[in-house]
């Protein structure tokens, strides 16, 4: 996922919300969005929608196509996640993760060019903090390391969070083809 910085402040919004909004589909359409400048690594062949959505709501992804084509323009709405602006989003339990008993995971469903995003409220609340870093950090590193202006995170394998879930690497960006 290639973000600029003020996408890396959305999504994590967006994250949090979807962490204090169980009963809530998050939809972003982002697979027309303009990529990177830079050259983006082979295995990055096509760009996705994302769906963020709380494991409670028990959707199926196979029936997104239908109600994806049933959604009008939507109207703006202001919500406000003051949490989503401090460095302690949420306080981990790392030992916890790794524990047989944790249900506190992603999964990830892939259809109709739309990538699903389900979990819990705790994975999600301690998962925003990726974006948040990605969004005060990435725009001040790329200048102080011109020879290697890469600045990422990303959600691990090893993090105990990815239930049947693929990592997912978080990059800054700060130039895009028009």
């Amino acid at each position: 996922m290639y973000l600029d910085q003020d996408a890396a402040r959305s999504i994590a919004g967006l994250w949090m919300l979807a962490a204090r909004s169980p009963r809530s589909l998050i939809h972003l359409p982002m697979r027309a969005n303009h990529p990177p400048a830079r050259e983006v690594p082979d295995n990055v062949s096509f760009q996705l929608d994302l769906v963020l959505l709380h494991h409670s709501l028990q959707f199926a992804p196979s029936r997104w196509k239908q109600v994806r084509g049933r959604l009008g323009p939507g109207r703006p709405q202001t919500v406000s996640l003051p949490e989503a602006e401090h460095d302690d989003v949420a306080v981990a339990d790392y030992a916890a993760r790794h524990y047989r008993e944790n249900r506190d995971l992603f999964h990830q469903h892939l259809h109709a060019e739309t990538l699903f995003m389900t979990g819990s409220t705790k994975v999600f609340r301690e998962t925003a903090r990726h974006f948040l870093d990605v969004a005060r950090k990435g725009p001040g590193y790329i200048p102080v390391h011109p020879s290697y202006p890469h600045f990422c995170t990303e959600l691990h394998s090893n993090d105990g969070i990815l239930g049947d879930a693929r990592e997912i690497h978080i990059e800054y960006c700060d130039q895009w083809n028009s």
